[in-house]
């Protein structure tokens, strides 16, 4: 990997900024840090004895990224091509490790390069010392400081040999094709894709980077108008929030209703075909009918935007994107148009009137 030199730069100049900085930053900055430590309940779910490398997941501008090389020997953090398309030079990302209260994001700089790579991202010395973090590879675990408690990041050591592998069965490959002249980049490695988390099972579905990101569908000023109307009304009921860096971006379209006005909807046609259907059993209608034989009174509840009372997953958001004259959004709460919204509401109602669907119960 990239070794030695400083993050800072090689220059008289920004070595003179850093000195500065130093000068600047007073004794005991982090005495109210918590103490950092590994012991052998660390060593829990471990594979024993091993030479892995420390390979992780994290999340990267708002999506989740397998394959995350840790290094602290290199002085730069690298985000490779195949995992970033068309994107050269430098770029800063916000980069998440941990969960829940325990989470703790920063923004990074990270340097693209287009260079094949079993890993998507190599995150070196930088991001360590940005994040306040502290690496085993003994331990296959990564420890930092969270609001004054410590967070951890656990290895994924099947990944770590895989990666190694493929690393090196590819070096071999170099060698024969050098021997026979052949230098092509491109028959000696495989096309990959970026691995993304699903959902809480921690299913993966390969994608490949940014390829289900839809133009924007451009309308006349007064269907402008009307999106812009409704997706304020989104925003103050909490339903939606702005995003950035979507791995999923669908359009808009509106929808005529009866009364003359318009219904704004989102396509999600690319989304419905990507994911799996979800096979729960909707109740039949006349069966229902005829529970409620003998019933003194009926009560009829008009549930009013109940598909939005169900909140998304936080790391499902971004996928249910879209975009607009105004921006891009994404909603938090579930909403009509997904392949799942209709078995998954009725999960929810089957157990909310369990003894009512149910009698026996």
């Amino acid at each position: 990997m990239i070794s030695g030199g400083s993050t800072d730069g090689d220059s008289n100049r920004a070595r003179k900024a850093k000195s500065r900085r130093e000068c600047l930053e007073v004794d005991g900055n982090g005495r109210n840090e918590p103490v950092i430590s590994f012991g052998p309940e660390d060593l829990r779910g471990v594979s024993l004895p091993h030479n892995d490398a420390l390979v992780i997941q994290a999340r990267v501008a708002n999506y989740d990224v397998l394959r995350v090389f840790v290094d602290n020997g290199s002085s730069v953090n690298v985000i490779f091509k195949e995992a970033l398309c068309n994107l050269r030079g430098k770029i800063t990302l916000p980069l998440t490790l941990g969960t829940g209260d325990l989470r703790k994001t920063v923004m990074t700089v990270f340097t693209v390069v287009d260079a094949p790579s079993s890993y998507n991202i190599i995150l070196g010395r930088l991001a360590m010392n940005e994040m306040r973090a502290v690496a085993s590879t003994y331990h296959q675990k990564i420890k930092f400081s969270v609001r004054g408690r410590v967070g951890e990041v656990k290895g994924d050591q099947p990944s770590s040999r895989r990666c190694y592998g493929e690393t090196v069965r590819v070096d071999q490959k170099k060698a024969i094709m050098e021997e026979k002249g052949k230098e092509s980049q491109e028959e000696v490695t495989r096309e990959r894709e970026v691995h993304f988390v699903a959902d809480e099972e921690q299913e993966v579905v390969e994608i490949e980077p940014r390829k289900h990101v839809r133009k924007k569908r451009h309308f006349g000023p007064e269907k402008d108008k009307v999106i812009e109307e409704q997706v304020g009304e989104l925003l103050r009921a909490g339903h939606i929030r702005e995003v950035q860096f979507p791995t999923w971006l669908s359009n808009v379209i509106l929808v005529p209703k009866s009364t003359g006005k318009w219904r704004m909807c989102v396509d999600f046609r690319d989304l419905n075909k990507a994911y799996p259907k979800d096979c729960y059993p909707l109740p039949r209608i006349d069966q229902l009918v005829d529970s409620t034989s003998g019933c003194e009174l009926l009560s009829f509840l008009d549930v009013y935007q109940g598909y939005h009372q169900i909140p998304l997953a936080l790391e499902d958001e971004d996928k249910a994107s879209f975009i607009t004259s105004g921006g891009t959004f994404c909603y938090v709460v579930m909403l009509f148009g997904l392949k799942n919204a209709g078995a998954t509401y009725q999960r929810l109602m089957n157990h909310v009137f369990q003894r009512a669907d149910r009698p026996e119960y």
